[in-house]
């Protein structure tokens, strides 16, 4: 069991992210994850620095802790060839700590470079697919080319690469894309607590890490908690559907007009009793992750950082799946 910090780039700026990553390594935490974004869910979050360049400052202020993307599109905003040697370099500077997360992507961010983002999910998907030949051709070294339906890689090579290349976590809603990270991935990355995504993982032939976000606010009382994530965090009771498709922030937040605090009670572990974390968390073990990342919508990370320290740390990593029938 390893336990992350999401890093919470929508709402911070450059030099904060890398503040907190460095307070997490301190607090014991196995690695962060930053979402790779262009814009804010909300503008009212203020934020949404380059993810590539806070992860390069993170690996020179660190010596332990891993990195994560949670996650990178690598289809449309960025070609895969981009990413390839992205990954790769990071992976040099941080001395072999980094994962890249990967996904089909979110139209709120891959829309920006005018060349369009599919509107079938099954276009997405073969995009992703494509660009991961791409990344892992790259990473045999030497030049190459790919030609795909919907992707082409002319002659390219990727100079400095790692003994090792970084552990791909792909994410998955369904069983598509669960089947695609045992196919092309080292890893699986979802952000619910459902079984069967690891199951249609395992069943593919996947046997790699399994990471899962964890939502939560943390504050001294749940009342406080509950109205910053509602501020803040509102879209992420829209669900994937809503999430994946709507372009800018003032869309989500129309969208959201009409979440309650009750509803965020309903989605996050909201306040500081340690024992409903620890709840919360059993529920994701359960369902096959093994990589448990602390998704913090509270209006504190230091305060966050601190009670998982005092609190989490000891009762999260002794969590182990309940016996099958149980």
């Amino acid at each position: 069991m390893q336990i992350g910090y999401k890093l919470a780039a929508e709402a911070f700026g450059p030099a904060e992210l890398v503040r907190q990553a460095v307070l997490a390594e301190r607090a014991g935490f196995d690695f962060v994850e930053i979402s790779d974004h262009y814009h804010p869910w909300l503008d009212n979050q203020g934020h949404s620095p380059f993810a590539w360049t806070v992860l390069g400052a993170i690996a020179a202020k660190t010596e332990r802790i891993g990195l994560a993307t949670g996650v990178t599109c690598p289809t449309v905003r960025y070609h895969p060839a981009i990413i390839a040697q992205a990954a790769a370099t990071l992976a040099l500077v941080s001395d072999g700590r980094f994962t890249l997360g990967v996904g089909s992507g979110e139209r709120l961010n891959e829309h920006v470079v005018g060349t369009g983002f599919p509107d079938a999910v099954s276009t997405r998907q073969e995009l992703l697919r494509e660009a991961l030949e791409i990344i892992r051709l790259l990473w045999r070294g030497g030049y190459q080319s790919y030609e795909g339906k919907h992707l082409r890689l002319d002659d390219a090579r990727v100079f400095d690469l790692p003994e090792t290349p970084p552990v791909i976590a792909v994410a998955a809603g369904g069983k598509r894309a669960a089947r695609l990270a045992a196919e092309l991935g080292d890893g699986l990355f979802a952000t619910e607590d459902r079984p069967e995504l690891v199951r249609h993982y395992q069943e593919a032939g996947g046997s790699g890490p399994r990471y899962a976000e964890v939502p939560l606010a943390w504050a001294p009382d749940e009342e406080t908690a509950a109205r910053a994530a509602l501020e803040t965090s509102r879209w992420a009771v829209t669900g994937w559907k809503v999430m994946s498709e709507l372009p800018n922030p003032a869309n989500f937040a129309a969208a959201t007009t009409t979440v309650r605090q009750e509803d965020i009670l309903a989605q996050f572990t909201c306040g500081s009793d340690p024992e409903r974390y620890a709840k919360a968390a059993q529920r994701f073990v359960d369902a096959g992750f093994d990589r448990l990342v602390m998704q913090n919508a509270g209006p504190d990370p230091d305060g966050f950082i601190d009670f998982y320290r005092g609190e989490l740390d000891g009762r999260l990593r002794e969590l182990r799946p309940a016996p099958a029938g149980g």
